[in-house]
């Protein structure tokens, strides 16, 4: 270890070009979510604080800083979508980032899909080779040490149904390391993937 250390209290600030906290922790999975609206307006927008949290029942979350449509909408109607970005997806979930209104389907803003999902009433992308339906079981509002609510919501789902294309299927096995996974990083403009070239497998201890 270097004897030089870069030591911040994050309430009075980093000192640095950019947070290093986002790069620090990650690259992290993107939450990639689907929802609709009481109206029935679709709804396709990138969180990249989320990952999974349970196996039995699956649950998986992410965080929506500040009150944004997707939140709105599994809040009116009590489902979601998770939609696995790969890299030829990379450019279309760019796109769904835009600051647009809520009358906005950016399934179209971005040239995507819609399709129906199985158990749920909101699509997933069609293009995605992973989708997960959802029901949400928790909406959490964050707070600090001080007991005070932030501008952040933590949205839990259980996994009622998954979608899998059978190309990411390898002798029945998810084959993680080929799909072309996109993670995102901490920069303003940082996303990483995964191939096989990173793989090693570690067993655990008996």
């Amino acid at each position: 270890m270097t004897d030089s250390i870069h030591f911040y209290e994050p309430r009075n600030g980093h000192r640095l070009p950019h947070d290093p906290f986002n790069a620090i922790v990650g690259p992290r999975p993107i939450g990639w979510i689907s929802s609709v609206s009481a109206g029935g307006v679709p709804n396709l927008a990138p969180y990249s604080f989320f990952n999974a949290f349970n196996y039995t029942p699956p649950i998986i979350g992410f965080a929506s800083i500040g009150y944004k449509d997707t939140l709105r909408n599994i809040e009116e109607t009590g489902e979601f979508v998770w939609n696995l970005v790969t890299q030829p997806l990379a450019e279309a979930m760019n796109q769904t980032c835009a600051a647009v209104s809520p009358e906005t389907n950016e399934f179209e803003l971005a040239g995507l899909t819609p399709v129906a999902s199985r158990l749920i009433g909101v699509p997933r992308v069609a293009e995605s080779a992973v989708s997960f339906e959802c029901r949400c079981t928790q909406v959490v509002q964050l707070q600090g040490l001080n007991g005070e609510k932030v501008d952040t919501w933590l949205v839990l789902g259980e996994v009622v149904a998954v979608h899998i294309a059978e190309t990411m299927l390898k002798d029945g096995v998810y084959d993680t390391a080929s799909a072309g996974h996109v993670l995102r990083g901490g920069g303003p403009a940082d996303y990483f993937s995964i191939n096989p070239e990173q793989l090693f497998r570690m067993g655990r201890p008996s």
